[in-house]
């Protein structure tokens, strides 16, 4: 039998097809997410997308066979990026599904899950639940009490121009100096949702990559690892672009190279954005994860509003978005989330916000995001220990000396430096690896930091 408990992870499914699930796997979570979310709010129907990969239909329709089995309507969206599956979600009032593996290599796929108004699932939020009743279903338990009479119908909506139509209102770029814009879609779902959402604009798309090939034929579709960006990084300057922009393989991240070729940093795009929600006058608070920059709080005073700092992840983004009514919120992985967008990440109106505040002054965007790049930042570092929490305890021993350094854990272990630099240090909750970030005021000092910290991690 299938192990669920390494498939279902904090956030959603993930795995290797078929070795680690398959179309029996995947009906057993439909018909458990379709009894959940029946049991929780009463729906009566359920919204999937897919990507690109080989195994997304046969995968979406098998999920979808176990919704209908247990009486629950299915409303196909079909080819999509995760953002446009939110849409969906939050547009239609329905629970969703999204059939796709993000930035992992080919052989992987998953489902993203959500509740209707795109709030999250995770583990902590019912995810554990679903996989209790998949896991039931696979040994030959009678699973659910529920009676059923009927089986669900299945129907298909194209919402790729209904998405579309909601972002360009949210974001108006009619009115911005022509731009000429280089995009990696990473032969992800930003070459479908691109060609859409910016079309008919004062913008000239230099596509790349932009044909859906799930074998992902030119690199990997995870634009956080700098060597998926050299390719965006030589072609802005070589067609004398203004901007870059990177597509994660779901769509659902973006990052944003400059005129120079030279990346910017998420945490610029997060203080950028959070800037123009701010000047809207519809909020104050922004959400930032830990990792982000401490400019981005610094920004966000500056500009009237009040930051809130949360732990990395979406389920802990969206839930403090909810509690505080934020308007816009940032992670340095690339995620945005946005009110308008019923609190989801969408990479796709970051992108926009981005290319309007460049189109609505003169100035190259190297010079307009200076601005939001205050200090030095390593970027993020693993190191693969075996006792991860050993290590951290031997970081924080050799930082206790000194009353003036501060030590904070609410993800992991934040120090902060008497001189204002910082660094934070956590364990990965799937691999045995420990995440190092560091910030400090140049880049000599933030290097020092850095690898006296690894020594200690890697000793």
């Amino acid at each position: 039998m299938p192990d669920l408990s390494s498939l279902i992870k904090a956030y959603d499914v993930r795995g290797v097809v078929p070795d680690q699930w398959d179309e029996d796997v995947a009906r057993v979570i439909g018909a458990a997410f379709a009894e959940f979310v029946h049991a929780e709010s009463g729906a009566t129907a359920v919204v999937t997308a897919h990507d690109m990969r080989e195994t997304s239909v046969p995968l979406s329709r098998a999920f979808a066979e176990g919704v209908l089995s247990r009486g629950l309507d299915v409303v196909e969206a079909g080819l999509g990026s995760t953002d446009m599956l939110y849409f969906a979600a939050g547009s239609l009032d329905l629970p969703g599904a999204m059939f796709t593996a993000s930035h992992n290599p080919a052989q992987y796929n998953g489902i993203k899950m959500c509740r209707a108004g795109a709030a999250p699932i995770g583990q902590d939020s019912g995810l554990v639940q679903i996989r209790t009743w998949a896991e039931q279903q696979l040994d030959g338990v009678a699973v659910f009490d529920r009676e059923v009479t009927a089986p669900g119908t299945a129907s298909s909506r194209d919402v790729l121009a209904e998405y579309s139509d909601h972002l360009r209102g949210l974001v108006d770029l009619a009115g911005v100096r022509p731009l000429k814009v280089v995009v990696d879609a990473g032969n992800g779902m930003g070459g479908h949702t691109v060609p859409v959402v910016l079309s008919g604009l004062p913008l000239e798309v230099v596509p790349m990559y932009f044909e859906l090939d799930g074998s992902f034929p030119n690199h990997e579709a995870n634009p956080l690892d700098p060597a998926n960006l050299v390719d965006l990084q030589a072609a802005v300057p070589a067609h004398g672009a203004d901007i870059g922009l990177a597509f994660d393989g779901d769509a659902d991240r973006v990052f944003v190279v400059d005129e120079r070729g030279e990346p910017v940093t998420p945490s610029a795009v997060t203080a950028l954005v959070a800037v123009r929600e701010l000047a809207r006058g519809v909020g104050t608070t922004i959400i930032h994860n830990l990792i982000t920059s401490s400019a981005v709080p610094e920004i966000v005073r500056e500009h009237g509003g009040e930051p809130v700092r949360t732990r990395v992840g979406h389920s802990f983004i969206k839930a403090e978005m909810a509690r505080t009514d934020a308007v816009f919120g940032g992670e340095h992985s690339a995620h945005y989330y946005f009110r308008d967008f019923w609190r989801a990440d969408t990479g796709m109106l970051a992108a926009m916000h981005v290319l309007a505040a460049l189109g609505e002054q003169p100035r190259p965007l190297s010079e307009l995001t200076a601005a939001y790049s205050r200090y030095a930042a390593s970027g993020e570092i693993n190191s693969t220990v075996a006792d991860a929490a050993g290590r951290v305890a031997a970081v924080r021993q050799a930082y206790a000396a000194d009353d003036r350094v501060t030590f904070d854990e609410l993800d992991g272990l934040t120090v902060g430096l008497p001189d204002g630099a910082w660094f934070n240090l956590r364990a990965s909750n799937t691999e045995p690896l420990l995440r190092l970030n560091v910030e400090a005021a140049d880049e000599a000092r933030m290097t020092e930091i850095r690898d006296h910290v690894l020594e200690l991690v890697r000793s």
